[in-house]
This record gives C-alpha cells, structure tokens and sequence, in this order.
C-alpha cells in the first residue's frame, strides 16, 4: 500500500464526512460486539456447564497472548507513521501494526462460535471481514496487517478447535 493508494481508497469517504463518521462508528460498533459476545458465550457456557468452557476459554486466551508476544517483537510500523496520510481513525500507538490485534481477536472469537453455535461463527466471520476493511481504510493497519490477524485467528481456531 502506497500513501496514492490510501488516497484513492478513502477520497470517497474523505468527501463526503458523513461517510467518515459511518466508517468510525461501524469500526467501534463491531469492535464492542465481539468483545461484549465473547464474555456471553462464556457465561452461556459455564451456565450450562458445557465442557467446551476451558477449550473456548483458553483457546483465544492463550492465542491472544502469542500474538501479542509476537507482535511486540515483530513491532513493524502503523501506515500513518510509515506513509504520509492522515488517517480516519485517530491513534497515537506507535508499532504494532503487524498482526492486527482487533482482526485476529475478531476472527479466533468467530472461530469460537463456529465451534459451539455455527451460525453465530458464520456471522463472525463475516464482522471479522468488516472490521478488517474499517482498519486498512481508518489508516491503521496495512491489507497485510489484517489478513495475517485473520489467518493466525483461523488457525488459532483450528488448532484449539479441530485438533486438540
């Protein structure tokens, strides 16, 4: 991605402040839907004393705690700090751009719900795509950023959900 790229991607939105203030809602909206969802599964779980519990409990816990581990180590610089744009989504993290912490937690907690109740997941998976898109277009991430969080998410799920 060049800062031309950035540029065309979001000469639409950036025209147009009503379709920037969207961007920035969806992105918040879908972010607090997996967060919140995840700790309902949960409950729902343990209230029910299903014996998935541990399985869908540790499963993104100790992905989540990988990839940051990685992710620090890694610590590649975010688009605004690397290219000359101004991006639509305001934040002043430095680094840790690679993976997309948002898009992997997104797409390992989808894999939770595929795994416990399908449809759910399949309705995951697709706000995981969502938000992935929200991130290249606020500026924050790079398409590689989001599509690594996505495929680590995804075998993060099929590891703890299909293997063990």
């Amino acid at each position: 991605m060049t800062a031309q790229d950035y540029e065309v991607w979001t000469r639409p939105l950036r025209r147009h402040p009503s379709l920037t203030k969207a961007l920035l809602c969806i992105n918040k909206v879908l972010t607090l839907l997996v967060y919140l969802a995840y700790p309902l599964l949960l409950l729902a779980l343990l209230l029910q004393k299903d014996a998935r519990l541990a399985t869908v409990f540790l499963t993104p816990a100790i992905s989540f705690v990988l990839v940051s581990i990685f992710r620090d180590r890694v610590n590649m610089p975010r688009p605004y700090e690397q290219l000359d744009i101004r991006p639509l989504i305001h934040k002043d993290t430095r680094g840790h751009s690679f993976p997309s912490r948002h898009v992997f937690s997104s797409a390992v907690i989808s894999c939770a719900f595929l795994y416990t109740v399908p449809c759910l997941g399949a309705i995951g998976l697709l706000i995981t795509v969502w938000l992935a898109v929200m991130r290249v277009l606020g500026g924050v991430h790079f398409p590689r950023d989001v599509i690594a969080g996505f495929c680590i998410g995804l075998l993060s799920g099929w590891v703890g959900f299909v293997l063990l």
